[in-house]
């Protein structure tokens, strides 16, 4: 599963699932959506796509594309070479105007992502080292310590990214 940044209001402009499911049978052959609003579909060398927008915003898809002799053989029918072109293209297509942002933005996105989840990795990291180096720590920071660490913790397990306050609040208690 992959999550792509969003423009800010296109999921509501877009008209959410609903809006997506539309979007998709524009790229995509035998789109089917189910009651949650997850719409699924192919074209291809991409067999399945599955896609929504999720509660915090982004778009999370899950793409299985042919892999191996199944790919070979794809490759070497009768115009398979170009259906694999056409299968990149609409792909790219999709997600420009599913997330708003062209590939390079969305690279610059996930960058952003990756540098905020290092941090807070970072920040849990060293406020552990200094609870256990540190001789004299009141017992009201190492609890207030704690706590930041479980919320940087639970925004990263549900796939979210912690924010610049949650983690400079965790690196001024030390």
């Amino acid at each position: 599963m992959e999550r792509f940044a969003v423009k800010r209001g296109l999921i509501k402009s877009m008209g959410g699932n609903a809006g997506l499911a539309k979007l998709a049978t524009g790229y995509f052959d035998n789109v089917n959506v189910d009651a949650d609003g997850v719409f699924t579909g192919s074209f291809g060398l991409l067999v399945k796509v599955e896609g929504s927008y999720d509660t915090g915003g982004k778009l999370a898809v899950d793409v299985e594309q042919l892999k191996g002799a199944d790919l070979a053989a794809f490759l070497d029918s009768e115009n398979g070479r170009e259906q694999a072109m056409e299968s990149r293209k609409r792909w790219s297509g999709f997600l420009d105007e599913a997330t708003g942002y062209n590939a390079k933005q969305r690279g610059d996105k996930a960058k952003e992502d990756a540098k905020k989840l290092s941090k807070a990795k970072s920040a849990i990291k060293m406020a552990h080292k200094s609870m256990e180096m540190m001789k004299i720590v009141d017992q009201a920071t190492v609890e207030k310590a704690h706590e930041l660490i479980e919320a940087l913790e639970a925004t990263m397990e549900k796939g979210e990214f912690p924010t610049e306050t949650q983690v400079k609040k965790l690196n001024d208690l030390f």
